[in-house]
């Protein structure tokens, strides 16, 4: 039984996280200051005897070394949290992102605590070598798109990440996070399966932003998690940056149409210029796809939920909601 301590854990993935480490008989203390994360996404944790919520931002120098001082090890999550928000809020995302890792990372290293970082599938920015691999070259888009910021701001954070441990030994994981959906995600900063499947329950157009030929790939939020608990105890994955997420390939457009048929739904496609959608000019990545060797060579990762499995899972948490809110 060791005392955890996740950053952002009242996120979409850090409650699920939570969840996975309690049923594991971990102690698990959570830092949110709710700006993005959801007090609903855990309040069905408060009661555990096992379980700590410390209202607060991962900013606070004071409050990361106290929690720090006091746990085993660093689930370090928070950090901006989709491109719409990316897009509207720059200097937060940035500010938040690189400023809250340099916190953790020097309390980590105050105290001798394991860390594992989160970072993104965007650090591969506009590279056209796909599938991409942990330790390829990448090209990133012009400082003038908000929309890079987030990328140049992760690879500052893995680039820290992987300085503490070689220069001081600082047990350092760092994971690349390609899109990873499921229950209690929400559509309002950009995410674009729950935005589809809200659509689809009530039979409005599902809006796909460009012409819908960009591909991305989808894991369930219960296989990352897996993924993330087993890295942190796997000694070999210190000092590595690894790849996470399904390498199941779909484009936008058939997305799209699979929620509407899972869903039984009378909704139509439209296409939004990505101008409409974010009110300034955008520029995306044609194609995401992770090459998964190396975790699959270091904790046999194997995702266990298909594509429809993860709509449908969807599917189900919003369903009610949608009932209630047309009743």
């Amino acid at each position: 039984m060791a005392k955890m301590l996740i950053t952002g854990g009242a996120g979409f993935i850090g409650s699920h996280l939570a969840e996975r480490l309690l049923a594991d008989l971990h102690h698990v203390t959570v830092l949110d200051d709710l700006s993005t994360g959801r007090a609903d996404n855990i309040r069905h944790l408060l009661e555990h005897p096992n379980f700590q919520l410390v209202r607060d931002s991962v900013e606070n120098e004071t409050t990361v070394n106290t929690l720090v001082s006091a746990t085993d090890a660093v689930f370090h999550l928070a950090s901006a949290v989709g491109v719409k928000l990316v897009a509207d809020e720059p200097v937060r995302t940035i500010r938040t992102t690189i400023h809250g890792t340099e916190v953790v990372l020097e309390s980590a290293f105050r105290f001798s605590r394991p860390v594992l970082i989160t970072s993104s599938s965007e650090v591969y920015g506009k590279g056209t070598r796909v599938p991409f691999s942990e330790d390829d070259d990448v090209v990133m888009g012009a400082t003038r798109f908000n929309r890079w910021c987030y990328a140049y701001s992760k690879g500052i954070d893995e680039f820290l990440g992987l300085a503490y441990h070689r220069q001081f030994g600082l047990p350092v994981r760092i994971v690349r996070l390609f899109n990873t959906v499921g229950p209690r995600q929400v559509g309002m900063y950009g995410m674009v399966l729950p935005r589809f499947v809200e659509a689809a329950l009530t039979d409005r157009p599902l809006q796909v932003y460009g012409d819908g030929r960009q591909t991305r790939c989808f894991c369930h939020v219960a296989d990352v998690v897996d993924a993330l608990v087993k890295l942190m105890a796997h000694p070999s994955a210190v000092g590595q940056v690894f790849n996470l997420g399904s390498d199941e390939e779909i484009s936008m457009n058939d997305l799209a149409q699979r929620v509407i048929d899972l869903a039984n739904s009378k909704s139509t496609i439209e296409h939004v210029p990505y101008e409409q959608a974010y009110g300034k000019e955008f520029d995306d990545m044609p194609r995401r796809v992770p090459r998964l060797d190396k975790i699959r060579a270091a904790i046999a990762f194997r995702p266990t939920n298909d594509l429809n499995a993860i709509v449908r899972s969807v599917l189900d948490e919003l369903r009610p909601l949608a009932r209630r809110n047309n009743a």
